[in-house]
């Protein structure tokens, strides 16, 4: 079947297009003057960001953490996919990080976080979980678009951690943030719509500006009723 974007070529083709590329090869620049003229291609390492104050840590494994399990209530909102790909850098080079543990967490569309006494949620695990990445460094998640609440832009918090049996080795936080135009418009949905007037965007927001937060954008796809996105992190570990 015809896939668009997929050009389609005959064996002649083929054929003509790997001649043309045999003479292209010969004609390269040789070893000693590529060395003489390579240049170092910098990994940057995916910025950190705090913890924040409501991190618990409910050792919750599922890809799906709308269900608050305590009820049995899904938390209501937009749809949102989450890949996330998790890689170590090492000498320049990127590295596929198996076996690590991704936390993510985040408010519901009201404001508010799980299992704090102070937000009138303790006992409830709402909109946490973790999963563990697989031989490619990938793991996925099926949440909420986030809602606000006042002092900070929409976002999720992440982190990430190795193990040694039971002991940690290496943890890192970090924080996903959103392109304002897409806030935007999720926000005219319901139940989103009945808090207008959100008091801080990314620009006004000191851990954004603090933690090269353009850096930790989620580019979202929207397929039907559901937003997509995926963030590669890359870690100095």
């Amino acid at each position: 079947m015809y896939q668009a974007g997929i050009e389609l070529f005959t064996r002649r083709q083929l054929f003509l297009r790997g001649a043309a590329a045999a003479v292209s090869l010969a004609n390269l620049p040789t070893a000693g003057w590529l060395a003489a003229h390579a240049q170092t291609v910098t990994v940057l390492a995916t910025p950190s960001a705090t913890e924040g104050p409501y991190f618990a840590d409910e050792k919750l494994n599922r890809s799906d953490i709308r269900l608050d399990p305590s009820n049995n209530i899904v938390s209501t909102g937009f749809p949102l996919l989450l890949g996330v790909t998790v890689s170590r850098i090492t000498n320049g080079v990127i590295t596929p990080l198996n076996n690590a543990y991704v936390d993510i967490w985040h408010c519901d569309a009201a404001g508010k976080y799980s299992d704090f006494a102070v937000e009138g949620t303790a006992g409830r695990k709402f909109l946490r979980g973790y999963q563990v990445t697989d031989a490619h460094g990938n793991c996925r998640f099926l949440s909420i678009y986030p809602g606000w609440y006042s002092g900070r832009t929409v976002h999720i918090h992440c982190k990430v951690r190795l193990y040694d049996g039971a002991a940690t080795t290496y943890t890192f936080n970090t924080q996903f943030f959103f392109e304002e135009s897409t806030t935007d418009s999720v926000y005219l949905l319901s139940p989103y719509s009945s808090r207008p007037n959100r008091d801080t965007r990314n620009t006004s927001d000191g851990i954004y500006n603090g933690s090269s937060g353009a850096r930790l954008l989620l580019r979202l796809a929207k397929d039907g009723s559901y937003a997509m996105s995926s963030f590669h992190i890359m870690l100095n570990a």
